[in-house]
């Protein structure tokens, strides 16, 4: 009655004139009610859990689980695929269904956890994974994703702040879906499977089947690893590559087996045209085979020096690419950073690993590191021959804390930025693991706390991501929008085609196109790029801010300020300031007033935006 009831009432009230994104949520609500009231309260009253807080908590996650994936889907039918609500409503009812039986079942289960673990797992996986999913091609892109989408548009072997990577992936995406937000991020959830795949065979090779199936979670959970499976960024190819690289020197330095080298050097390379922080695998490489008396042999094998070949042939084209352009990426990367002004970050870098891993996740690596410290106590690995298990965790330890060194030691005296972190933590998915599953005996007090943790963790974490994406999709309830579109994107559609009115509005002035010049380093104008290129609008031409002195990163070299001598500029940005100055007037002939528009959803004012007119743009100032 319940699926029937949810159905029926979202269509009456779609009928009545209600929004149907605010008759989803009422009408799943009260299909709730009367389906805990038929059939779920009769089991609580039986087993006498009328009381029992932790199964109501328990009851309610579940619907917000079904709620925030049926959301999706709605919005996926409706929004991307056009699909009449009222038809969209009956898939989205299943998908809930797909979420309550199965949810309900285990909360209500009296069965031990251990019984049902595995089920857990199975279900925890595929739900995180079906989330992104369905929400992949509804979300708008950020700024960032946008830009690397340029990246694909100016398709080459090398650019000035990453390598090419993250852009030929977009490129296979966009071929196959189309120019779309679900093209542009396929490749990401694509990467985030691999990396997944690659995070459970290894901790499956250093632990055993459960623990693999643990760390399958994380990797499918924790936040890093779920925002790489869903944002095309650099972060994505290179999780997937790091997670590879991982698993094949395990197979290589830890089980002794000499054709994983070729693998091995194949991840490094691919990650490496990814980002360049991959290179950090190769001090734990070398600090390894140093203290690891079995893995000493490799210097003698010719095996890791034929690994390393074939990962700098996959990464020579970066390298041509950077001889053709001045090095201008390796030192954009390099003495750019150690040229800034000393800045203490230290505690920046310790709250992204708060924000990527999440607390629990911290206490629990921190907690896994000193018990094995403890457990290693008196057997020194590299004198410990037959002792696998000690040269399993020192592989473990150096992966995590070789590169994490590093970064400590840059955040001392230079900024950081949150991601940076991210990828070294897939080394520590096999102990996080082995602690979700074992209390253990050394600290287990607070190892027992931790493993606690695990569960509203990653309870919590799913109901975060699940009312986000509900929240850029569709909305929630009584929450506004926030001004800042260039970190939450909710309003760049309209943006996009409200430019394009203004800029036709010039182009019946002028008789041609004007140039749109977004007043930030990337954000406006990789957003009004990709959004311009929608079928109701006319190809929009875009700039940055570089033609008035700023730092435009790769649209220096896409839209150099020589080729723009007299052409009309629409320039727009967040903050009038940025439209006035000597540094713009002393650019044009004459500038137009500065317009000053409201940018809204659903009737809602999100913010406001800027834009003026320059008329014959020189590069040249007047004197």
């Amino acid at each position: 009655m319940a699926p029937l009831l949810d159905a029926g009432l979202f269509c009456a009230l779609i009928g009545w004139g209600l929004p149907w994104q605010s008759s989803h949520i009422a009408s799943f609500i009260v299909a709730s009610a009367l389906n805990y009231l038929l059939k779920v309260r009769s089991t609580v009253v039986a087993e006498r859990r009328t009381r029992d807080w932790r199964l109501h908590a328990g009851l309610v996650a579940v619907g917000l689980m079904a709620l925030f994936l049926r959301g999706g889907v709605l919005g996926l039918l409706s929004l991307d695929w056009g699909w009449p609500a009222q038809v969209s409503i009956i898939f989205a009812v299943i998908a809930g269904l797909a979420v309550t039986t199965p949810g309900h079942a285990g909360v209500l289960s009296s069965a031990g956890a251990g019984s049902r673990a595995r089920a857990l797992a199975i279900g925890v996986v595929a739900y995180a994974f079906a989330l992104r999913f369905v929400y992949l091609g509804s979300v708008e892109l950020l700024p960032e994703e946008t830009y690397y989408w340029n990246y694909s548009r100016h398709l080459d072997i090398g650019y000035l702040d990453h390598p090419p990577m993250v852009a030929w992936l977009i490129r296979m995406g966009t071929a196959v879906f189309g120019q779309s937000q679900f093209g542009v991020r396929a490749g990401a959830l694509c990467c985030g499977a691999i990396t997944s795949l690659f995070a459970y065979r290894l901790t499956r090779n250093l632990f055993d089947e459960a623990t693999a199936l643990a760390a399958l979670v994380l990797a499918q959970v924790l936040p890093y690893f779920f925002f790489s499976g869903l944002l095309m960024t650099p972060d994505a190819p290179l999780a997937a590559a790091w997670a590879a690289s991982l698993y094949y020197l395990e197979r290589a330095l830890v089980a002794g087996r000499s054709h994983a080298w070729w693998r091995a050097g194949l991840a490094l390379g691919i990650g490496a045209v990814s980002k360049y922080s991959i290179g950090l695998l190769v001090p734990v490489i070398v600090a390894f085979t140093l203290w690891d008396r079995k893995s000493r042999r490799w210097w003698l094998r010719w095996e890791p020096y034929a690994a390393a070949l074939l990962a700098f042939a996959v990464f020579s084209p970066v390298i041509l690419w950077n001889a053709q352009h001045e090095w201008a990426s390796f030192a954009f990367q390099t003495s750019r950073r150690l040229a800034e002004a000393p800045r203490f970050a230290l505690h920046k870098l310790l709250a992204s690993a708060l924000i990527l891993i999440t607390p629990t996740g911290v206490l629990a690596v921190a907690v896994a590191l000193l018990g094995a410290k403890r457990a290693d106590a008196g057997a020194d690995p590299a004198h410990a021959g037959g002792n696998d298990a000690a040269r399993r965790r020192l592989f473990i330890n150096l992966g995590v804390l070789v590169p994490l060194a590093v970064f400590a030691l840059f955040s001392l005296r230079h900024e950081v930025k949150l991601d940076w972190t991210g990828a070294p933590w897939i080394a520590a998915l096999p102990i996080m693991s082995a602690g979700m599953i074992s209390a253990g005996t050394a600290l287990n007090g607070l190892r027992a706390r931790v493993r606690a943790a695990w569960a509203p963790t990653l309870v919590t974490m799913l109901l975060v991501y699940g009312a986000g994406l509900h929240y850029l999709v569709l909305g929630l309830p009584g929450v506004g929008y926030g001004r800042h579109i260039e970190l939450i994107p909710v309003g760049w559609h309209d943006f996009s085609r409200r430019i394009a009115a203004a800029a036709a509005a010039i182009r019946t002035e002028t008789g041609a196109d004007p140039l749109i010049v977004g007043m930030d380093r990337y954000a406006i104008a990789s957003e009004l790029a990709f959004y311009g290129t929608e079928p109701s609008q006319s190809a929009m031409q875009i700039s940055s801010v570089h033609l008035f002195g700023g730092i435009g990163l790769m649209y220096e070299r896409w839209t150099p300020p020589e080729l723009q001598e007299g052409r009309t500029l629409l320039l727009v940005a967040w903050d009038p300031g940025e439209l006035t100055g000597n540094a713009i007037e002393s650019h044009a002939d004459r500038l137009g007033p500065i317009e000053d528009e409201v940018l809204r959803r659903d009737g809602k004012v999100v913010r406001h935006y800027y834009h003026r007119v320059a008329y014959n743009y020189r590069t040249v100032p007047r004197s």
